[in-house]
């Protein structure tokens, strides 16, 4: 899992480009052999945009992940299963679940920090003590 802290101006495809870039090497070192990486996306992203920028990083990276945009219920699905208005995405509530534990670290919700390397560590602080929390609970 990678994460990687932004400032709220930039774009949600520059910010996922960047992430990528920093961590290209995971990539480079990835055998083709391999399947595919899915990145599931919500609907605001652009793939063929990010496809191009991240071909003029690592011309090669296209050949080991995907994009994948998350599936949005339309009205008429909505409808045959006897619902209306929001309906929980099972693929979209990973994304939501870890954005609530994050909400649980008081430090990342109150305290706002003043570089985005310490916001950065901070998040992943966040994560590594709910997984050790799980650990010893298991």
């Amino acid at each position: 899992m990678f994460t990687h802290c932004t400032q709220a101006s930039l774009s949600d495809d520059q910010g996922l480009i960047e992430m990528l870039s920093i961590n290209i090497d995971y990539f480079k070192s990835k055998p083709i052999e391999l399947p595919k990486i899915t990145i599931l996306i919500a609907h605001n992203y652009h793939p063929d945009k990010l496809t191009q920028a991240l071909e003029q990083i690592y011309p090669q990276i296209i050949s080991k992940i995907q994009f994948e945009l998350s599936a949005k219920p339309s009205k008429d699905e909505k409808e045959a299963n006897g619902k209306s208005g929001f309906v929980p995405v099972a693929a979209r509530w990973v994304i939501e679940r870890s954005n609530a534990w994050v909400e649980r670290c008081k430090s990342l919700v109150k305290n706002f920090d003043r570089t985005l390397a310490r916001a950065n560590a901070k998040f992943k602080l966040c994560f590594i003590r709910l997984m050790l929390r799980r650990l010893a609970a298991s």
